[in-house]
């Protein structure tokens, strides 16, 4: 049984669902936004964001609040509703089939952003919510004067070194298997101030512990030298890997690494399909998902038969 028909539905709601909900709803596209939980995406598990314009040092939870009020004047949120298929139609369009409803729309824009990127060593999913954790903001608390490591080398993981440390682990290393840093360096020289320690060339080999995290057993990619490092956490910011399940079944073509293909109006090749956000892979900035989401709403004007305004 169909429950609502859309001009188009938005399946995930990071910023770049909410931007292209908001941008849909402006230019009078009768919108829906769909998400499996709450909305935010990993956008809301950064703990600060310093580099979204007009709102330095917000948290990821407080931004990505405010962009979903602001969607919710501008389109329908269908949150905590997880979309578990997406059906090509024969006669134009699609059926958006959710765990409580199915819908029908006339486009698609995939926003269904990635998740964490794991090491895959011995001990990591054993010992996962019990000393590993993908989200300082989730789960740091817990952590409070504990050593702690993190595990990568991007702004993600020096925006969670710095968050550990000022809410007060006793001490946080930033582990990375290259010799060169990926974070900008802002966060690099703000988390060196606050105590920081940086190890580079350095590989984990196994999460130790029984009940609990107790440590890491590590290696010097340089020296071949294999060492233990003590600690209470272990948190891993090494990336992330996209959710591409809708975008496969959908039949778009992705690059090697799973990411969505897509040309400069995010236009994925599969006509009325949109992709946007992590999703697509490129530069993973909150900005560049917002300006994403608002390109495919308004290209999606095009694919609703009525004049793309630019």
């Amino acid at each position: 049984m169909v429950d609502e028909n859309f001009d188009v539905a938005i399946i995930g709601a990071g910023p770049a669902g909410f931007s292209a909900g908001i941008y849909a709803g402006r230019s009078g596209v009768n919108s829906v936004v769909f998400d499996e939980g709450i909305g935010g995406g990993l956008a809301a598990t950064a703990p600060i964001i310093d580099n979204y314009p007009a709102l330095p040092g917000i948290s990821g939870v407080e931004l990505m609040e405010k962009m979903k009020e602001h969607a919710d004047k501008y389109c329908k949120l269908h949150l905590s509703e997880p979309v578990s298929k997406i059906k090509k139609l024969d006669s134009g369009g699609f059926e958006v089939i959710s765990e409580k409803e199915t819908y029908k729309a006339s486009a698609i824009i995939l926003a269904t952003g990635s998740g964490h990127r794991h090491l895959n060593v011995p001990g990591e999913g054993r010992l996962a919510g019990a000393g590993v954790s993908y989200c300082a903001t989730c789960d740091g608390f817990f952590f409070k004067g504990k050593d702690v490591i993190v595990v990568g080398g991007g702004n993600t993981a020096f925006s969670e070194a710095l968050f550990l440390k000022e809410l007060g682990c006793s001490s946080v290393k930033v582990l990375h298997r290259r010799d060169e840093l990926r974070a900008e360096e802002a966060y690099i020289e703000n988390a060196k101030k606050a105590g920081v320690e940086i190890l580079l060339n350095t590989v984990v080999l196994e999460v130790l512990g029984e009940q609990m995290v107790s440590g890491v057993k590590v290696k010097n990619v340089s020296t071949n030298e294999e060492s233990v490092l003590d600690c209470g956490g272990v948190f891993i910011a090494v990336g992330v890997q996209p959710n591409n399940e809708l975008a496969k079944m959908l039949g778009c073509s992705l690059d090697d690494a799973g990411f969505v293909q897509v040309d400069e109006r995010m236009c994925t090749g599969v006509k009325s399909v949109f992709a946007v956000g992590d999703l697509v892979g490129g530069v993973r900035q909150v900005v560049v998902a917002c300006s994403e989401g608002a390109t495919a709403a308004l290209k999606s004007l095009e694919a609703l038969g009525r004049n793309y305004p630019y």
